[in-house]
């Protein structure tokens, strides 16, 4: 007769509990042929099974813990989709590395019939992706983007990046910006990107230290389309990088190297033999980069490079002559801060007769960008249409003058910091540069003097649109006078920081305007008062969209006159203005105009009065700015950023930031 063993719920068979998983395996220890009844009993919560052993029971590790790294492998590569392996990733870093380092080639193709069933599932009758599952971070070319800044610049996030995206269509673009964290970037992650992204086509590296030239290989190895390279301050990286990147990536058409001390001429020469498609190619900061290898790069590619910009390298007029010669396809060139390029250069360049088709020429801080050399440069470049020209202490009237008659086609003008120009060579290259000038600018030119005498009769330039003066202080009305009888057809104006101009000068220029102007920026401009802007209001309110007054000797009179008149106006700056509260109310009540931007920065005598009117503004208002508006108290603020809250300017969400540092203002953003 068989025997029952009673147990109440709360006894134990074993302080403890059961050595076993299952506690009918208990029956082991007693007879074969003997009954055993087992009440049911609360289970205990256990990490991992048991063992007994030695006399002692010891936790054993979980059963698949115990495999080995291959066994994983073997098993990873062969599960039946990007999902699954994705899911697997995400149990542990182990996990996650191994997962990782699957190369596309290695997975098994056992696809099943869900995965099938799901692909059917978002696929519409034409055969493309439906709308609900399109990725935000898809680009136009169907591939993933992923941009990883500071802290999380981390090989944990790679490996998770390459897991990822590798089931959602594959990585096109990875953009990286590293920190001093000790957990950055290393090998480890850019080689789970090598073999789980085989279809990334644009590479950006920016301040990796820890990124050196055994990581690159591994990308040049395993992501054979790559076509774009940016290596910004990666002091590790050396030749031997470009040397695979160059055997790897025959398609590479972008190149930029900026900051890499370690990188020189022999990297650049293996690009230039294998790379025959570069369309790009921007160099800046590398002392061991010299004329061999960048010469060998810009003569690699004649017919396809259209962009070269070289920065503080130890070039000469060789690299010059080379671009004067092969720089056959080339419209925009940049040349900034090359201290052993000579006059002589510049000159060999422009006679080479190969930039014919540059439409773009950028100088910076070249001394070799003298007279004789731009002028041969403006001969030699027919198609020219931007010129800009910054920090060149050599360049005279007479050689500004001579480069804009060369220059035939130029539609933009552009001078910083050349300090020899003086008023005689603004207005000759005005008068020079021909019918398609439209864009002209002059900044921080401390050479340029008021006219003491009158041009001789000249012809307009009906052409030009756009007229832009920054900080040369020697601009004063008697210019002003001359460029209203030169410029008729002046539709932007900007007149900045110019504390020798006044209301005649201006009022001449803006009576001479018969077009009608759409843009007006008079900040700094101490000396201009309501009369100004009265005159700008009656003649250019019927066009006139942004106005920017800050700093000049208006009142409450001009916001009158430009409400009136200005209904088109969509962005005005009146900061540092003396207005009071009637100005404010004057622009919310007169005659409403649909300001989208304003900014009264400064105003003092604008205070909490001023709310009501701020809040009707606040109807079609997506930016306001009242820093520093001491009057206005943090309440007032308050109260208007619920008011302004109920007003979605044309169907937008507006959110608004609270700055009440250095007095009180917000700043209101939209988004669609």
């Amino acid at each position: 007769m068989s025997k029952l063993f009673a147990f109440s719920g709360s006894d134990d068979f074993c302080p403890g509990g059961s050595i076993y998983p299952n506690l009918k395996e208990s029956s082991l220890f007693l007879y074969p042929n003997q009954d055993v009844y087992f009440p049911p009993c609360k289970r205990y919560r256990i990490s991992a099974p048991f063992v007994f052993a030695g006399g002692k029971f010891e936790q054993k590790k979980p059963s698949i813990e115990v495999l080995p790294d291959e066994c994983l492998f073997e098993i990873f590569r062969r599960l039946p989709g990007g999902q699954e392996r994705s899911t697997c990733a995400c149990v542990s870093k182990r996990w996650l590395t191994l997962v990782s380092n699957i190369r596309r080639d290695e997975i098994s193709d056992n696809k099943t019939p869900q995965a099938s069933d799901l692909e059917h599932e978002n696929t519409d009758k034409k055969g493309g992706v439906s709308s609900e599952d399109v990725d935000l971070d898809v680009e136009g070319d169907g591939y993933l983007s992923r941009s990883l800044d500071g802290k999380k610049a981390t090989d944990i996030r790679l490996a998770s990046i390459a897991v990822g995206t590798a089931s959602r269509g594959g990585l096109g673009k990875l953009f990286i910006r590293g920190s001093k964290s000790r957990h950055g970037v290393t090998t480890v992650g850019l080689r789970a990107i090598s073999r789980g992204c085989p279809s990334l086509r644009v590479l950006s590296l920016w301040n990796l230290s820890s990124v050196g030239d055994e990581g690159l290989c591994e990308i040049a190895n395993g992501c054979h389309q790559l076509e774009k390279l940016d290596l910004c301050h990666c002091p590790s990286i050396t030749d031997k990088s470009l040397l695979a990147v160059a055997k790897g990536c025959p398609n590479l058409t972008d190149l930029t190297i900026e900051g890499c001390a370690n990188i020189g001429n022999e990297g650049l020469q293996a690009i230039a033999r294998s790379c025959p498609n570069l369309k790009s190619v921007s160099i800046k900061d590398c002392p061991l980069a010299g004329d061999q290898g960048v010469a060998s790069l810009l003569s690699s590619a004649p017919y396809s490079l259209t962009k070269v910009k070289l920065q503080a390298l130890n070039i000469t007029d060789v690299s010059l002559a080379v671009i004067g010669h092969y720089g056959k396809a080339v419209t925009d060139l940049s040349l900034t801060s090359l201290p052993n390029v000579s006059e002589k250069g510049f000159w060999v360049m422009g006679n080479g007769h190969g930039l014919q088709k540059l439409k773009s020429f950028t100088v910076t801080s070249c001394r070799g960008a003298t007279d004789s050399g731009l002028e041969a440069v403006g001969k030699g470049c027919p198609n020219l249409k931007q010129l800009c020209l910054s920090k060149c202490p050599f360049l005279s009237d007479k050689g500004l003058s001579s480069l804009a008659k060369a220059a035939g086609s130029l539609e933009c003008l552009q001078l910083e910091e050349c300090h020899r120009i003086s008023q005689f060579g603004f207005f000759c290259s005005l008068i020079n540069c021909g019918a398609k000038l439209k864009v002209i600018s002059f900044a921080n030119c401390l050479g340029i003097k008021d006219l003491n005498s009158g041009l001789p009769p000249l012809s307009p330039c009906e052409s030009l649109r756009s007229l832009s003066i920054h900080n040369c202080p020697g601009f004063g009305d008697a210019s002003l006078f001359a460029l209203g009888k030169l410029c008729p057809q002046l539709q932007h104006v900007e007149l900045c920081g110019l504390h020798g101009i006044t209301d005649a000068g201006v009022l001449l220029l803006l009576e001479s305007c018969e077009a009608g102007l759409l843009k007006v920026n008079l900040s700094g401009c101490v000396n201009l008062s309501d009369k100004v802007v009265q005159t700008i209001s009656n003649l250019h309110g019927w066009t006139l969209e942004l106005l920017n007054l800050d700093g000049c000797k208006i009142s409450d009179a001009s916001l009158v006159a430009i409400a009136k008149n200005c209904q088109l106006l969509t962005d005005l700056d009146i900061s540092k203005c003396t207005i009071t509260d009637s100005g404010i109310a004057a622009l919310a009540y007169f005659n409403p105009i649909n300001l989208q931007i304003l900014s009264v920065s400064g105003c003092s005598m604008v205070s909490d009065k001023s709310l009501p009117s701020l809040g009707k503004l606040g109807e079609t208002l997506l930016g306001l700015n009242l820093q520093q508006c001491k009057a206005i108290s943090s309440r007032a603020v308050e109260l208007l950023t619920e008011q302004l809250w109920r007003f979605p300017s044309s169907g937008m969400i507006c959110y608004y930031f609270l700055s009440l540092t250095m007095g009180v203002g917000f700043f209101m953003a939209e988004f669609p």
